[in-house]
């Protein structure tokens, strides 16, 4: 069958040619024909481009096969930049991500939970200015900002379809005002979404297998990738685990189903069961009225590690319980690994690594077929924030691979990213 040429779809063709050098660190432009099905021809103007735009680089030779040695090309790391924020409501982190995925600042400070959207979102803008400011990243670099946060929510719209922390958040478009207040383009994402993304782009998992994310920050949420691509379902809404019921006679949750899961192994659930065994809440000097679910929980987790066994026995119930929801999201996806990312197992992952992997080496109906690994991110804590900026790095990068991915929002009075940056 005759190839297209590359004029067809340039874009397509560049995002492509970008991803395998991105995953690929190093590689000759004959590896990148054999990489994409490309022509030799259409490889030398698509990295002649590249190199004119200054996204790639020249990096000296590969080892001779017998011929000239092979010239080698790889991301230019200092081209291109992009800004994940983590909005949350106990704790928001904000990260500056270079074109190959790695962190060059942070910022985090307290969370939304106590805000309208018309306080947060311009706190928000102000740290991200100041962050790059600090980086000394030049503006014109920046590709955008990778809003993530928890659903449920309308991508494409930028909507945020939840009434929390507040009512005003409901329908509220986060991603359009925040554009408006930076002047950079904004895409919003599902924190877990992202976190699961940054997992493949920093090349920590198999780029041909199928993972699932637990994230859990103040709440619970997930995310399934298949081979590079997260599993979006029909509106994104997917593999929302904290909303998994795991009683079918429990108490309704606040999304309208019962027995949740997020209501028996959250953070809120653990401090709320901590506050109800009255010595383990003298011992840690939890604080009934307080909201920081995040700093309470981190108390309890701590003293699990320590050896505090009513601790210990709060953080194993939690993950048992969900070592119960990861072992149905792996049999639904048919999953290789499964990875725990987010600032709530910063502390106690261990635990919560030890018997998720049980239960899916005990319950898993394909356990016979192959093992599912359970793994801590690579990203720690700020997996969702580097997710987001990925997300948008990713979004510029691979364009029109994925016909379905939204574009950025940019306000009205917002310049598309010119010339090479809106050409990629």
């Amino acid at each position: 069958m005759a190839r297209s040429p590359v004029w067809a779809s340039r874009p397509k063709t560049r995002g492509l040619v970008l991803d395998v050098i991105r995953a690929a660190r190093t590689i000759s432009r004959v590896e990148l024909a054999a990489a994409t099905g490309l022509t030799g021809a259409t490889i030398s103007e698509v990295v002649r481009e590249l190199l004119g735009d200054g996204l790639v680089v020249e990096v000296g030779r590969g080892a001779s096969t017998g011929g000239k040695p092979r010239t080698l090309v790889q991301l230019n790391p200092s081209a291109r930049y992009g800004v994940g924020v983590q909005l949350e409501r106990n704790a928001c982190v904000i990260v500056v991500v270079d074109l190959a995925g790695r962190p060059v600042a942070r910022t985090s400070f307290r969370g939304v939970a106590s805000m309208s959207p018309e306080q947060a979102l311009p706190l928000v803008a102000s740290q991200v200015d100041a962050l790059l400011t600090t980086a000394a990243v030049e503006r014109d670099k920046v590709l955008g900002v990778g809003l993530v946060s928890y659903g449920p929510q309308d991508r494409r719209a930028g909507v945020l379809l939840t009434p929390q922390p507040t009512e005003e958040w409901s329908d509220y478009p986060v991603a359009r005002r925040l554009s408006e207040i930076l002047g950079l383009p904004v895409l919003l994402d599902n924190d877990a979404a992202a976190a699961a993304i940054g997992e493949y782009w920093m090349g920590a998992v198999d780029p041909r297998s199928t993972y699932g994310c637990i994230y859990m920050a103040t709440g619970i949420g997930g995310g399934v990738v298949v081979a590079g691509e997260v599993y979006r379902g029909s509106s994104s809404n997917t593999a929302e685990i904290g909303h998994i019921s795991v009683d079918v006679h429990g108490e309704e949750c606040t999304c309208g189903n019962v027995g949740c899961l997020e209501n028996y192994a959250g953070p809120s659930a653990v401090v709320r069961q901590a506050l109800a065994t009255p010595g383990l809440a003298r011992r840690l000097a939890l604080d009934p009225a307080g909201e920081d679910f995040l700093s309470e929980f981190s108390r309890i987790a701590a003293a699990a590690n320590a050896g505090d066994a009513e601790a210990r026995e709060l953080v194993e119930r939690s993950a048992r319980y969900l070592g119960h929801a990861a072992v149905t999201v792996a049999a639904l996806f048919d999953l290789d690994a499964v990875v725990l990312a987010g600032q709530s197992f910063a502390v106690a992952g261990s635990i919560y690594q030890s018997v998720i992997q049980e239960q899916l080496d005990r319950r898993l109906f394909a356990r016979r077929a192959h093992p599912v690994r359970v793994v801590p991110s690579v990203n720690g804590s700020d997996a969702a924030a580097i997710g987001g900026a990925v997300l948008v790095l990713r979004n510029e990068l691979t364009r029109g691979r994925s016909g379905d991915e939204p574009r950025p929002v940019p306000h009205a009075a917002v310049a598309a990213p010119a010339g090479p940056a809106g050409e990629v």
